[in-house]
């Protein structure tokens, strides 16, 4: 059960829990200053994140085939919050079950660690299946519209997130520290953590806006803060978790910080378009599943290729 998990791992995994009961522990201590309804926010985000953390180290633990399948599961909720926002018809229903069926697809290629069709699958598929499938429909109008808003739903939630489940099937010979999963928890917990650290200090001490009309919570402060943090853990971590040395890790955790957030404002600008607050309601706190993956839909095809030039 624990064959994936290297020691590093195995303690990373114990440093996310503590750092989690640490974090209820300062909600506690701090509940007479922080006001009740920042708070009850706090703390819903706080279970919402136990259960994903819980939920992630059970698919590690189930081994390859269970981490591929959770990744994959991820990439669906994804595709399928996307689908329930953007303006759609009954004629275009079968379009979106030829798009549903790609997921399992793309999964079956990363499994058989057949890279050249990963990165084949999803384009050739919106160009030729979707494109066939919308003229065999036989309605002109609205071809474009639909075609196009599939492909980049299919494109930033299974084409991206699929580099993650290829991070877990690159060889574990390689990456001797990290193993198996290494790339994967570094990628993630950074991702998520330059997140947090721009929430944080975007909150604290955040005055001038970067992109006002697409994100009024996006500050200067917060991004540089979140940036400097991510890129100090990026270096310390980077020879535990992963076959990069210390400037790799510099230069990685500066793709991870800056390909997270305009990751963010990307989905923030879909959501502004739309008119909706989050994408879904199935993380409460967080939102949908698309809000707590919008960081990683292109740091993961860049961190991905970024490693694999370097060490594979």
């Amino acid at each position: 059960m624990f064959a994936m998990l290297t020691f590093n791992t195995k303690i990373a995994l114990l440093g996310i829990i503590a750092l989690l009961i640490s974090a209820k522990v300062g909600l506690i201590l701090l509940k007479t200053k922080i006001p009740l309804e920042d708070l009850n926010e706090m703390n819903l985000r706080l279970r919402t994140w136990w259960i994903m953390v819980v939920t992630f180290s059970i698919s590690l633990l189930l081994g390859q085939w269970g981490s591929l399948t959770f990744i994959a599961l991820i990439s669906f909720l994804a595709l399928k919050e996307y689908f329930s926002l953007i303006p759609t018809r009954p004629i275009d229903r079968p379009i979106l079950f030829l798009a549903y069926i790609a997921v399992p697809i793309q999964f079956f290629w990363i499994a058989l660690k057949q890279y050249q069709m990963v990165i084949l699958f999803i384009p050739l598929f919106a160009i030729l299946v979707l494109s066939i499938g919308m003229v065999m429909v036989g309605e002109p109008h609205g071809f474009l519209q639909t075609v196009g808003s599939v492909t980049w739903g299919l494109m930033i939630t299974v084409f991206s997130l699929g580099h993650l489940g290829f991070l877990i099937i690159l060889p574990a010979s390689v990456n001797p520290n990290g193993g198996a999963v290494g790339l994967l928890m570094y990628l993630i917990f950074l991702t998520q953590f330059n997140d947090v650290m721009q929430y944080i200090v975007g909150k604290s001490i955040g005055r001038q806006q970067v992109i006002r009309r697409v994100s009024k919570g996006k500050t200067w402060e917060g991004l540089i803060g979140g940036l400097a943090t991510t890129l100090i853990l990026s270096v310390l971590l980077a020879p535990g978790f992963t076959p990069m040395n210390h400037w790799e890790g510099f230069f990685a955790g500066l793709l991870i910080g800056f390909a997270g957030f305009f990751g963010d404002v990307t989905i923030s600008a879909l959501k502004r378009d739309i008119g909706v607050k989050d994408a879904g309601t199935l993380l409460p706190g967080h939102g949908g599943v698309l809000d707590r993956v919008d960081s990683l839909i292109l740091s993961a095809p860049l961190f991905f290729n970024f490693v694999y030039w370097l060490h594979f």
